[in-house]
């Protein structure tokens, strides 16, 4: 699986990643985490607002940070 947080790096990027990492550990569950922080890359993705969340290529979260408890369910 690999887990994708789009964003330029911003206190709400890194805050999503805290929590997807956070949610990997509880979940028990391994990825490969990868930050994208070019701004062409994030577009490709169609979302207007960072930060977002791409599992496996789709998006699943723009805009906001969600908590790990609901990114553990994203998950599974």
């Amino acid at each position: 699986m690999i887990i994708k947080v789009l964003g330029p790096g911003c206190k709400n990027c890194q805050n999503l990643e805290k929590n997807v990492k956070e949610a990997l550990t509880s979940a028990n569950t391994e990825a490969e985490v990868v930050k994208v922080t070019d701004m062409v890359e994030i577009q490709k993705y169609g979302i207007m607002r960072t930060p977002g969340l791409v599992i496996d290529e789709k998006v699943v979260v723009s805009g906001r940070v969600p908590k790990a408890k609901e990114i553990q369910k994203l998950l599974s």
